[in-house]
């Protein structure tokens, strides 16, 4: 089980989730709830109180999720590229972000959107102003649809071209464990900006072009 945040990962900012997450990314896996070997694309289930991520077999994904009361909610495979998402610079700014790679996902325990971003320390909680994020949402049909714990709105606005998604947890973890094992210096190196590149060329391969008609 991918376990919160510890006494280590506190002081370096990483929920010990991530760190577990980007080291058995390469390994035979077993679902967590029933110990059958999986596939190498499963199913993944969250835990929304203890934000704790377990893979699962479809069928244990069935059992716990989708009831009143479960204990576990699924976080989907859906992948949504929002490619005519517009997001002026001091609209990005309002944000607070010290850099332009970034998530948002509404935390239903702590009753607020929580923003992240990637370092080589791990995922770091940002400042976020409620009054920022909800004028964004407000414009953007697809944030406000988003599955709460589950779904994200993943910003990258490295480079010339900005990349906007809706995307599952996972995905965000996965990322952050990818700068983690691949960060060398100061400014990270070239291995680990391939990695990105990589990273959301597999994630625009995977989507679903979503265009929204409620754009100014």
């Amino acid at each position: 089980m991918m376990q919160g945040p510890d006494k280590d990962s506190e002081r370096d900012g990483t929920p010990s989730l991530l760190k577990q997450f980007a080291r058995r990314a390469s390994t035979a896996e077993r679902c967590e709830l029933c110990s059958a070997e999986l596939a190498p694309i499963h199913q993944h289930l969250l835990d929304p109180k203890k934000r704790e991520i377990v893979c699962s077999c479809d069928g244990c994904a069935v059992l716990f999720c989708g009831q009143a009361g479960a204990h576990y909610l699924r976080v989907p495979r859906r992948i949504r590229a929002l490619s005519d998402f517009q997001m002026p610079d001091l609209q990005w700014e309002s944000l607070m972000i010290p850099i332009n790679l970034a998530f948002f996902y509404c935390d239903s325990a702590a009753g607020k959107v929580m923003a992240m971003y990637p370092s080589p320390a791990g995922a770091i909680e940002s400042l976020l102003s409620l009054e920022s994020w909800s004028e964004i949402a407000a414009e953007h049909p697809a944030l406000q649809k988003m599955e709460p714990d589950v779904e994200t709105f993943l910003v990258n606005r490295v480079g010339t071209t900005a990349q906007y998604y809706v995307a599952p947890i996972d995905e965000c973890y996965r990322l952050v464990g990818l700068i983690r094992m691949h960060w060398r210096g100061l400014s990270g190196g070239a291995e680990v900006w391939k990695e990105i590149h990589n990273f959301f060329g597999d994630l625009k391969a995977r989507s679903v072009d979503v265009r929204e008609s409620a754009h100014a």
